[in-house]
């Protein structure tokens, strides 16, 4: 366990299911977790739930912050939230922003080039421990600073922030799509007359399955594709008419719009 204190400005969602699993994790304890938030019911529900300092004051708690993690809206006042850490903060303190759309530069604009700053895109999927969350950083900042927080909520990928947007798009809301499709191939179980219920465990089984059998054998998708599927057979059928669907065209269309929103809402 860490013996680093993580404050966090603002406390909506993302950062409620950060602070849930690097605790859960044991990553830091109760004590080194602090947190503000505008709206002071959310601070109280914290403070209840997960036994943390909460409050709208945050002065104390960025003065003894060694990563101070910045969970506002992109469309908040950012400057402001700047100046209230460069004014409160330690200078060797790490700042990560979760904003997203938000880039490193911007942030430096606002804290000073000589801070080191940290831009992670968090993924979702914090509370099983997988999945990948997308890591930038400043000249001034290293992996080193920050590797032990980012992998209590998760597997850390580090990218290039020329990246950012598209890793969020397609890795960060990845889970979406997963759950879309998982959704959709249940109901057609069940449109084609299976319970819910059993359409729903083969549903799953199928796809943990499906993603085990790729690991286990280094296979590309097309390889187990073309042994599952013999001449004019069920499954070639079935695969003909999901690309009469143009299903791989509008999952990528799904990314791309994904993308294109992540660079807007930096705007």
């Amino acid at each position: 366990m860490a013996n680093k204190h993580i404050h966090f400005i603002g406390g909506g969602q993302m950062s409620e299911a950060i602070i849930r699993a690097i605790l859960t994790n044991e990553t830091v304890n109760n004590s080194e977790v602090t947190v503000t938030d505008i709206v002071e019911s959310r601070n109280i529900y914290l403070a209840e739930t997960y036994h943390i300092e909460t409050g709208q004051d945050q002065s104390d708690f960025l003065r003894k912050a060694d990563i101070i993690v910045i969970g506002v809206r992109p469309q908040d006042n950012l400057a402001q939230v700047s100046k209230i850490i460069q004014q409160n903060s330690k200078p060797e303190a790490v700042i990560v922003s979760i904003v997203a759309g938000v880039t490193l530069e911007k942030f430096s604009e606002y804290l000073g080039k000589d801070r080191a700053i940290v831009r992670v895109i968090p993924n979702t999927l914090t509370d099983t421990g997988l999945g990948y969350s997308g890591v930038a950083l400043t000249e001034h900042a290293t992996q080193e600073q920050v590797d032990f927080f980012i992998n209590g909520f998760g597997k850390v990928m580090y990218v290039e922030e020329t990246l950012i947007d598209i890793f969020t798009g397609f890795g960060v809301v990845g889970p979406n799509y997963v759950y879309y499709f998982i959704e959709s191939l249940a109901d057609a179980g069940v449109l084609a007359g299976l319970p819910r219920e059993q359409a729903w465990q083969v549903t799953l089984e199928n796809l943990v399955g499906a993603v085990e059998m790729l690991k286990q054998t280094g296979k590309h998708p097309r390889q187990l594709l073309d042994i599952n599927n013999s001449a004019g057979g069920v499954g070639i059928n079935a695969l003909h008419e999901l690309n009469i669907s143009d299903f791989a065209a509008g999952l990528q269309r799904s990314v791309l719009k994904a993308v294109q929103r992540t660079t807007e809402l930096g705007k």
